[in-house]
């Protein structure tokens, strides 16, 4: 075997990524994309009764020392790199709950923290989704003969973490009846009315509204159900 760029640990368990398709000289499976040699045959990890192991690339440095002081059984994953001749570290095998353990020790680490914060990014996201799709329904429970898609399209434009639109303010959160008919109201005015071009062409802000109010009610009036009259009223200047 080829000299080893990093010496396989004290307990001598050593797994190869192999270069060339292999199988097992065992149970005959594979091809096999890591492997142990035992008296000169390839052993598939389960053979070698390392299949319980997982791979933690290598990279992290802290986090791979800690990782094999919290597990009773590990195993350094080196592959031949040709150009140089030479067995080359991948990473190691490490008991999944060793590896968990090691991850909590290594939350004060930067690179955890890194870590934490794109979870917690991934979090936020999920909870983002799931507050517009709320915004979304009471919309829809407001205004049943809005589309769909457009009471989503208003949703996801009224909510946007850190737009500091209707959406996500107090009363948006709590899905308050005001703060939904007032989201949906701006939408209105701006997608399906003149008023942006109004703005544009210098008529100022009260005028353009008072100009489009009456097209923006019809809209709300044809989204309402019927008899739905009596809820929040919005003036849609």
């Amino acid at each position: 075997m080829a000299h080893l760029a990093t010496p396989p640990s004290r307990t001598g368990l050593l797994v190869i990524q192999p270069l060339r398709r292999r199988q097992c000289g065992e149970c005959h499976a594979g091809p096999l994309s890591l492997l142990v040699i035992e008296e000169g045959a390839p052993r598939c990890l389960d053979c070698a009764d390392l299949g319980h192991l997982v791979f933690l690339p290598r990279g992290d440095t802290a986090l791979t020392r800690r990782s094999r002081e919290e597990s009773a059984l590990s195993a350094v994953v080196v592959r031949f790199n040709r150009r140089k001749a030479r067995y080359e570290r991948q990473g190691v095998l490490v008991e999944e709950a060793g590896l968990v353990r090691a991850e909590e020790r290594c939350l004060a680490d930067a690179e955890a923290r890194r870590r934490r914060r794109a979870r917690d990014a991934g979090r936020r996201a999920a909870e983002d989704v799931r507050f517009a799709e709320a915004f979304a329904a009471e919309i829809r429970r407001l205004f049943p003969g809005c589309p769909e898609e457009r009471a989503r399209e208003i949703a996801a434009h009224a909510s946007v973490r850190g737009s500091g639109r209707v959406g996500r303010s107090a009363a948006g959160r709590a899905l308050s009846e005001g703060a939904v008919v007032s989201a949906v109201v701006a939408s209105v005015r701006h997608v399906e009315t003149p008023y942006d071009q109004l703005l544009m062409s210098g008529v100022p802000r009260h005028e353009a509204r008072r100009r489009i109010r009456a097209g923006v009610e019809s809209v709300l009036e044809g989204w309402r159900d019927e008899g739905m009259g009596t809820g929040t009223r919005v003036d849609a200047g």
